[in-house]
């Protein structure tokens, strides 16, 4: 009898826990896969990413034509006045005139004749004037004057300033010849001229200008002397340009006293006052 009842025991536990497994494995475990559903629409586009890394410099691209010539830019300033040119040469001769009419004039003729000789008589009058009262040397556009009295550089600048003029600026071969032989015929070996050292580069050698702020270009006379030893002495004072009788220039100290040479425009009224001044300071010497 205790057997049968264990029997029905048993059997009432193995259908109960046999339902039980049945029903969590229906709803524990994932089902079979199913068909692959339709593609759907495309979606709304996302929004813009950040900017990337630049690129490689790309290959230089062929050369471009040539454009068109620009405007004419303005007109620069006007620059200074060069010095006058040599005279050129004979041009051929000109073709023969006409034969002119006869005149009768016979009686202005001796006045017009007289008249030639008073002209005459007065050119010459005014050379000996300026040449030998007034001293003065002259060239197609200058007046030059030697004054005789000694005075330091500075100095010298200043009076010549005061005639109404400069110290003697010889910036052609023939203009430094004309100078040089009016001193030598004065009895003189030096003078100052216009031409002073500027400034000093990082070599020590200075730039030379004239007195007009001109720099020298195209002619110098400097001695054998200088052009060997082309530096300046380190003497802050020694930066001056004396003219020698023998036509070459040398250094010399701007506190040395000694005469000098003024020149004048002869355009400016000023120069012929100042070659009257001058006749008095060379008289005065």
């Amino acid at each position: 009898m205790m057997g049968l009842l264990e029997l029905c025991v048993f059997a009432a536990v193995f259908s109960y826990i046999s339902a039980s497994t049945e029903v969590c494995t229906n709803s524990l475990l994932p089902g079979a896969k199913g068909d692959q559903g339709e593609i759907g629409e495309e979606g709304d586009q996302g929004k813009l990413g950040k900017n990337g890394p630049p690129g490689l410099p790309g290959v230089p691209g062929e050369t471009g034509l040539k454009g068109e010539v620009g405007h004419t830019g303005k007109m620069g300033p006007i620059g200074d006045k060069g010095d006058k040119g040599d005279a050129g040469l004979d041009g051929p001769d000109g073709l023969k005139g006409k034969p002119g009419t006869t005149c009768d004039c016979g009686r202005y003729r001796k006045v017009v004749g007289q008249l030639d000789v008073n002209v005459g008589k007065l050119r010459n009058a005014v050379k000996f004037v300026k040449n030998v009262i007034l001293g003065l040397r002259e060239t197609e556009e200058r007046y030059y004057l030697l004054v005789k009295e000694p005075k330091r550089f500075r100095e010298a600048s200043m009076n010549c300033m005061l005639r109404g003029g400069t110290l003697a600026m010889p910036k052609t071969s023939n203009t430094n010849r004309l100078m040089a032989d009016y001193v030598s015929q004065a009895g003189l070996t030096r003078v100052y001229i216009g031409v002073q050292s500027q400034s000093k580069d990082t070599n020590g050698t200075s730039s030379y200008v004239y007195a007009d702020s001109s720099p020298l270009q195209g002619f110098a006379a400097w001695s054998q002397e200088v052009e060997l030893n082309s530096q300046v002495s380190q003497t802050t004072n020694s930066s001056c340009v004396e003219l020698l009788s023998t036509g070459t220039w040398a250094h010399v100290e701007c506190e040395a006293t000694m005469f000098f040479i003024c020149e004048f425009p002869k355009s400016s009224r000023r120069g012929g006052g100042g070659g009257g001044r001058g006749s008095s300071a060379s008289a005065s010497s």
